[in-house]
C-alpha cells in the first residue's frame, strides 16, 4: 500500500519461510491500525483528539488520589523538567550558618588539590575526593548541590545545561543521601567512581561472599521430576515491556537531534540554530530517536488483541508487563504528579483494551520512578526510610483496583519496593520483583556493596520460593533490569546471589521475564554458577521482552507465549513487529496508521536442526542446544538472532564476525552480571 512498508524483502523472507500452522489459534498476520486516533481510547481529552498536527492529550482522574490531573502534565508545550513541588530529604544536619560554609570552603579547596595533586593514581584520587565530600553531606548536607554543580562546571564533567542535573530541585539531594552513609573510603567508594567516573580508571571491587544460609535453610532436593506438559491444553500469555510513552513528543519537530531525547521542542541539530526548518520532522506515528507518541501507543493496543487472536472469546491468560511505563528524560527530572498520571493513564487503558478479563502483573521498571531509576534502601534513618514509598503505594493501589491483585500483594509492594506475588493459579505463582535496585545507574544500589542483599529484596524472593517449593507450586519471576546478558546493566554482587538463589530452586523456577534493553533476547540459568555449561546443567530460561518503544533505532514489537496450562512450560512463542522505518510516509493521509505483522515463531526460526518433541517445552535445555547450533553453523543463526533482536529494523547492525558470533552466544549463555562481564563487549546491542 505504501512503497516502503513491503520493504526489508530479505529480513521478511527470513521470517515468513519457516511460519507453519501454530498449536493456538492467532489473528490475521497483518494488522494495520486506521489513520486517526482511535478516541474511543478514553473519555475525556485537553484538546481535539481527532486533529493531526498535534498528539492527542488524554484528560485522565485517579480516583486513588481523587484528582483529575492539570492540562500541563500533557502538552508538550508546558511539561516541565525542573520538579519544585516534591518533598526532597536530606541527611540531617549538624553544622548552620557560618560553620557549614566555612566546611564548604574547606571541601572544596581539598578536593581541588586532590585533582590538581601529580602523585597518586586516580582512582586514589577519586576515593579521597568522595570521602572529603562525604564529610560535607555527613554535617551540612544542603551544601552538597553547590559542591556539586560547582565540580561539574569547573571540571566539564557534563555541559552548563546537564550539570544541573546536581542541582537541588535534581538529584543532588540523593547524592547527598549516598555521599553520608555509603563506606567511601572502602568498596563503596571504589565501586562509585568505577561506575559513574570513568577517568579514575578504578577497578571494580571483589564479589561480595555469598552465604547461602542467609536466603535459605532447606537443601535443594534432589531427584524432583516434573510432569511433562502435554500440549493439549494452552493458553496465551502476553509478554509487553518499555512502552515508554512520551506526552512530550511534538508532531513536526526535529526527529534527528542530537541533544537528547529527539522528537521535542527545543531539540536541535548540533550544526542547526533555532528557527530553521526540522531536517526529519518527527513523524506522526514516532521515529528511531524518539519515545512512544500517543499515537503509537494506541495502535499497538488495538493491535495486540487482533492479531494475538484474544479479542473474542480466546482471551489472555494473563499479560506479564515488565516495566517501563514513563519516557526517557536526558536529565532523569521528572515529578512525582507525572508519573503518577502515566501509571494511571496507562494501566486504565491496558484494562480496558487488553485485559477486561484477564489479569496483568507488572515490575517497575527504572523510568517508573521519580527520580529515574532511583530507589533507596528502608535501612536509611528517617524520613529516608520511606522516600520512595509513595510509588508503591500507588502502583500496588492501582493494580488491586483493577484486579490484578489482593489485599495481601498490596502489603507486599508497600514492603518490598513495589515486589508482590500472586498465586494465579493452584500450582503458578507469579512473583515480580523491582530490579532497579540492582541497576547500577541507581546511586543506592553502591551502599554497603560488601553484601548481597542490602535491601533485602532477594530474600523475599527467596521466602516466596520456598513457599512455592512447600507447596508444590511453581514460579514464574518477572522483573526489569535483566540479571545477565552482557552484564553491562546490574551491579554485580546482587545479581550474583540471585544466580545463586534461581540455582537452588530451579526445579521450582518455570519461566523468567525481564525487560529494559528494548531487545528480543534470551539467558540461559546453569548449575553450580554456570562453571558447566551443557544441556545437561542448563536448568532455567530467561525472556527479555522486545519493547513498544522504537527507542533507539530499533522497531516496535511484542510477545505472545502459548503455556501448557497445567505445568505452566513455555511451548511455544509468537513475535509482532512494526516498521518505524516507513511512519514517515504515513503523514499527509487518514486512511492508514502503522502495521504491526507477524515477525517469528520461536520454535521454527531456532529449533529447524534441533531433534525436539512437538509438546517439549522450550527449555534451557532446548535453548542450549539452539546455542550450540549457532557456534557451529557459520554464523547463519546468530545472525538471524540479531535481526530479531532489533525487530528486524533496517538500522541494526549484522553480527556476522567470529568475534560478534562468540559474544551473542557468551551473553545467551550468561544470567548475572559477573557472567556476562566475562564475554566479549560491545556487541550485546543492536541500538
Amino acid at each position: 500500500m505504501f512503497g516502503k512498508i513491503t520493504g526489508l524483502t530479505l529480513a521478511f523472507s527470513l521470517s515468513f519461510t519457516y511460519v507453519t500452522a501454530q498449536q493456538v489459534a492467532l489473528g490475521p498476520e497483518t494488522y494495520t491500525a486506521a489513520g486517526e486516533f482511535p478516541t474511543s481510547l478514553f473519555s475525556e481529552y485537553w484538546n481535539d483528539p481527532t486533529q493531526t498536527v498535534s498528539q492527542v492529550q488524554p484528560k485522565i482522574t485517579d480516583s486513588i488520589l481523587n484528582i483529575t490531573f492539570p492540562q500541563n502534565l500533557t502538552d508538550p508545550e508546558t511539561i516541565s523538567n525542573n520538579d519544585t513541588t516534591d518533598p526532597l530529604y536530606y541527611p540531617k544536619s549538624t553544622l548552620f550558618g557560618s560553620a557549614a560554609e566555612g566546611l564548604y570552603q574547606n571541601v572544596t579547596s581539598q578536593i581541588q588539590d586532590i585533582i590538581k595533586n601529580q602523585q597518586g593514581s586516580n582512582c586514589t584520587k577519586c576515593i579521597d575526593a568522595l570521602t572529603v565530600a562525604g564529610t560535607l553531606a555527613k554535617q551540612a548536607p544542603t551544601l552538597v548541590p553547590q559542591l556539586l554543580v560547582s565540580l561539574c562546571n569547573q571540571y566539564k564533567f557534563a555541559s552548563t545545561s546537564g550539570c544541573q542535573v546536581y542541582s537541588e530541585n535534581a538529584q543532588s539531594p540523593f547524592y547527598a543521601q549516598v555521599l553520608a552513609y555509603a563506606n567511601l573510603s572502602g568498596s563503596d567508594g571504589q565501586y562509585l567512581c568505577q561506575n559513574f567516573i570513568s577517568v579514575s580508571k578504578c577497578p571494580r571491587p571483589p564479589l561480595p561472599k555469598f552465604n547461602p544460609n542467609e536466603f535459605w535453610s532447606k537443601p535443594k532436593p534432589s531427584n524432583v521430576s516434573s510432569p511433562e506438559p502435554k500440549g493439549t491444553n494452552r493458553v496465551k500469555v502476553l509478554h509487553m515491556s518499555d512502552f515508554h510513552i512520551d506526552p512530550k513528543y511534538a508532531t513536526g519537530s526535529e526527529a534527528n537531534c542530537t541533544s537528547g531525547l529527539c522528537c521535542r521542542r527545543g531539540n536541535l541539530v548540533a550544526s542547526l540554530q533555532s528557527n530553521y526548518t526540522p531536517s526529519v520532522p518527527a513523524p506522526r506515528f514516532g521515529y528511531f530517536a524518539c519515545d512512544t507518541p500517543w499515537a503509537l501507543g494506541a495502535a499497538a493496543v488495538e493491535a495486540i488483541p487482533i492479531l494475538t487472536g484474544t479479542d473474542g472469546e480466546d482471551s489472555l491468560n494473563m499479560t506479564l508487563f515488565t516495566g517501563d511505563l514513563v519516557y526517557h528524560d536526558p536529565y532523569n527530572q521528572l515529578s512525582r504528579d507525572y508519573i503518577q498520571y502515566t501509571e494511571t493513564a496507562l494501566f486504565n487503558l491496558w484494562k480496558r483494551t487488553l485485559n477486561p478479563s484477564s489479569p496483568l502483573f507488572a515490575a517497575i521498571g527504572n523510568h517508573d520512578q521519580y527520580q529515574q531509576a532511583f530507589d533507596s534502601p528502608h535501612t536509611l534513618p528517617g524520613n529516608l526510610t520511606k522516600e520512595f514509598s509513595w510509588n508503591y503505594e500507588h502502583l500496588s493501589t492501582l493494580w488491586k483496583n483493577n484486579d490484578w491483585i489482593d489485599d495481601e500483594a498490596v502489603k507486599e509492594a508497600k514492603t518490598h519496593y513495589g515486589a508482590y506475588s500472586v498465586q494465579h493459579a493452584s500450582n503458578l505463582k507469579i512473583i515480580t520483583i523491582n530490579t532497579d535496585l540492582w541497576y547500577r545507574s541507581n546511586i543506592f544500589s553502591f551502599i554497603n556493596t560488601t553484601q548481597s542483599d542490602n535491601f533485602g529484596f532477594l530474600k523475599f524472593l527467596a521466602k516466596e520460593l520456598q513457599e512455592c517449593e512447600d507447596s508444590n507450586s511453581k514460579a514464574y519471576i518477572v522483573g526489569h533490569v535483566l540479571s545477565g546478558w552482557d552484564g553491562t546493566n546490574p551491579v554485580i554482587g546482587p545479581t550474583d546471589a540471585f544466580y545463586q538463589i534461581v540455582d537452588r530452586y530451579s526445579n521450582t523456577i518455570k519461566a523468567l521475564f525481564w525487560g529494559h534493553t528494548h531487545e528480543d533476547q534470551n539467558m540461559i540459568y546453569y548449575s553450580n554458577n554456570a562453571t558447566a555449561r551443557s544441556e545437561n546443567t542448563a536448568q532455567n530460561v530467561g525472556w527479555i521482552g522486545p519493547s513498544i518503544t522504537p527507542l533507539t533505532d530499533i522497531n516496535s514489537g511484542f510477545r505472545l507465549y502459548e503455556v501448557d496450562a497445567e505445568t505452566w512450560d513455555i511451548l511455544d512463542a509468537h513475535t509482532w513487529y512494526s516498521n518505524v522505518s516507513t511512519y514517515n510516509e504515513l503523514d499527509g493521509q487518514l486512511e492508514f496508521g502503522p502495521s504491526y505483522q507477524y515477525e517469528y515463531n520461536t520454535r521454527k526460526a531456532y529449533g529447524q536442526n534441533i531433534d525436539w518433541p512437538e509438546n517439549a517445552p522450550l527449555n534451557a535445555t532446548w535453548w542450549h542446544k539452539v546455542t550450540e547450533e549457532m557456534s557451529n553453523d557459520g554464523g547463519a543463526l546468530v545472525n538471524l538472532y540479531n535481526a530479531h533482536q532489533g525487530k528486524l529494523s533496517v538500522r541494526s547492525p549484522n553480527c556476522t564476525s567470529t568475534a560478534c558470533i562468540e559474544a551473542k552466544v557468551c551473553y545467551m549463555r550468561s544470567g548475572s552480571a559477573p557472567i556476562g562481564l566475562n564475554c566479549t563487549q560491545g556487541f550485546g546491542s543492536v541500538q
